[in-house]
């Protein structure tokens, strides 16, 4: 454990890592394993909340994870802490030796700032599964999934992001879930510079958790099938202002995962 003081983590961050790693071959669950036993409790004493770890479907050696921050100062304080600590000198030598590439970091607040009504998460640590645990599953297959979409607009574009939360996430939310947040890309600079980031982007991150992949494909066909006005007029608005094709990835949490 840290030798400094414990300190409490933001429970509604203002400052949001998404962090997408892709792993040497075969060698993800031994990161998760490592990951939830030594980086959850030890980086949140330093004053971050580790929000969620996740395998990507569509790639068995991508591990994606987000974790918050209550501002700017507090997110270079605590990484200073925790990459600077007893913690990660012990163990980051064998995750890093797992992974192949670790920058695809993108920076996000939720959206509008100032995180109205399911704009930004609210979760409490005290949810958490405790070590060891096992994740859910049903028949072999992981009963939670999150599915997480990435817009991508130009830069300085405010009406794009303006589409995705003022008129796509409403009708959304008509039809299923209302996402667990809506965060738009944090335009400041990297108070962290020893950990990159992704620059120069504009990206609305809609994430949303279902019981299982077949709610959210039910979901996706409810919302175009019996939803005209997505279908025929927001995706179609959506589509002439994105710079590049939206990305969705296909997540399953981890058993020590908020974010489920």
């Amino acid at each position: 454990m840290p030798s400094t003081p414990r300190i409490a983590p933001a429970v509604h961050p203002a400052v949001i890592e998404l962090r997408q790693y892709t792993l040497r071959p075969g060698r993800r669950d031994e990161l998760i394993e490592l990951f939830d036993r030594e980086f959850v409790e030890t980086q949140e004493a330093t004053g971050m909340l580790v929000l969620g770890q996740f395998r990507d479907l569509d790639d068995p050696d991508r591990f994606v994870w987000l974790r918050g921050f209550t501002d700017m100062e507090t997110r270079r304080e605590a990484l200073s802490a925790f990459y600077g600590g007893p913690v990660w000198a012990a163990h980051g030598p064998r995750a890093n030796a797992t992974m192949v590439d670790s920058d695809d970091v993108l920076l996000l607040r939720p959206l509008p700032v100032g995180a109205d009504a399911g704009s930004g998460f609210a979760v409490s640590p005290s949810e958490r599964g405790r070590e060891g645990s096992a994740a859910p599953e049903r028949g072999g297959v992981p009963k939670r999934f999150v599915a997480v979409s990435l817009w991508h607009f130009p830069p300085g574009d405010e009406d794009g992001p303006a589409l995705i939360h003022d008129r796509l996430v409403p009708a959304l939310r008509e039809t299923g879930p209302a996402p667990l947040a809506v965060l738009a890309t944090e335009p400041a600079d990297n108070t962290f510079p020893r950990l990159p980031v992704r620059t120069g982007e504009n990206v609305v991150a809609v994430i949303t958790s279902y019981p299982d992949e077949q709610a959210h494909r039910r979901h996706l066909a409810d919302a175009t099938d019996h939803h005209p006005l997505v279908r025929d007029e927001i995706l179609p608005a959506v589509e002439r202002r994105q710079s590049a094709a939206p990305r969705h990835l296909r997540l399953t949490p981890t058993a020590r995962s908020l974010v489920r």
